[in-house]
């Protein structure tokens, strides 16, 4: 049989990313010998780096039309097999197609997000199961892999991620701690700063951990608020980069938060979490094996997948007084 040459197509975001990652892990797995490439948004493409299951991560930016044809360039001369577009959007349908793979493989027009890209696609699949680790194994399976008993995350460690993460939690006198991440995409599927601030007081009196703020680009005022809102100096925000994130979540205690890529890189990791949800719903999107708790207080009809720039009516439900027994019983489990 000819050499199989696959080109994974799955942009970003960073939780969708995460949720991609056991139908690379079942690609290999099942192609030990093949070419097993993935174009990534420049953004996101630490959490890739490292990756024992790929040959190569290649970087997309829309925004520099020069590297967009470099990049198109460099897809055409590897002369892929198999295309698999896990983001069934235009965009990513369209670098699937300008690779020139002979086959390319998508997710039918019912379930795209952008229906009509799936013009571009010579084979469309209707995923199976219910969380989108399922339906992205479904397509790694349709490209002929093996579906796995267990899925599996491969999120290697930077080593000067891991120092400088180390030196920071000497700095701060740190033992035991846990992360919130407040910050996200959508306005609506967030918690608001000062709820978060509420929670770590009773955290803090109650299990005397210190807590670690994580924030991206342009969350810094967020952060501030939260960490205000706790009125506590065992509460601590910390700018941080992906391969510094993830050596943080590996080392914390537990992590809360939203339906948000750092919840998904947390529960990926193995640390136990507590996910937040509200308009989306947790069988579908929330964290996927490990150990996890889900606090959900949303009514009938009030799941939806639009974003919104305003914290929603579900969001604003969920009280410290629901979060804190999940974070008991998480413990318990742990």
């Amino acid at each position: 049989m000819p050499e199989r040459r696959f080109l994974i197509v799955r942009l970003g975001s960073l939780g969708d990313i995460i949720h991609t990652l056991p139908a690379a892990a079942a690609l290999r797995d099942s192609f030990p010998w093949a070419q097993i490439d993935w174009v990534v948004e420049s953004k996101w493409r630490a959490v890739l780096e490292g990756n024992k299951d790929l040959n190569c991560v290649i970087s997309f930016d829309r925004r520099q039309i020069a590297r967009v044809v470099e990049t198109v360039a460099q897809l055409r001369a590897a002369k892929y097999s198999s295309a698999l577009d896990f983001q069934s959007l235009y965009k990513s349908a369209l670098l699937a197609f300008l690779s020139g793979a002979e086959e390319r493989l998508g997710f039918d027009r019912e379930y795209a997000r952008e229906g009509l890209a799936t013009v571009l696609y010579t084979r469309r699949i209707h995923p199976t199961g219910v969380h989108k680790v399922e339906h992205n194994l479904a397509l790694a399976v349709a490209a002929g892999a093996a579906l796995p008993a267990v899925a599996r995350f491969t999120l290697p460690e930077s080593a000067e991620a891991g120092e400088w993460v180390d030196e920071k939690l000497r700095e701060l006198g740190a033992g035991d701690f846990y992360v919130v991440s407040p910050g996200g995409g959508w306005r609506s599927k967030c918690w608001p700063a000062e709820r978060y601030g509420a929670l770590h007081r009773e955290i803090s009196n109650r299990m005397g951990l210190r807590g670690i703020v994580s924030f991206g680009p342009g969350e810094e005022k967020l952060a501030e608020a939260v960490v205000v809102a706790a009125g506590s100096d065992t509460f601590t925000p910390l700018a941080m980069d992906l391969p510094r994130l993830m050596a943080l979540l590996r080392r914390a205690k537990f992590c809360v938060a939203a339906d948000t890529g750092p919840l998904h890189l947390a529960s990926a990791l193995g640390t136990p979490v507590v996910g937040l949800f509200g308009p989306t719903d947790p069988a579908r999107n929330g964290p996927y094996g490990g150990s996890s708790i889900v606090v959900r207080k949303a009514e009938a009809g009030e799941t939806t997948y639009k974003r919104g720039a305003s914290y929603s009516a579900a969001m604003l439900r969920i009280e410290i007084s629901d979060v804190l027994p999940a974070i008991d019983r998480l413990l318990e489990r742990a």
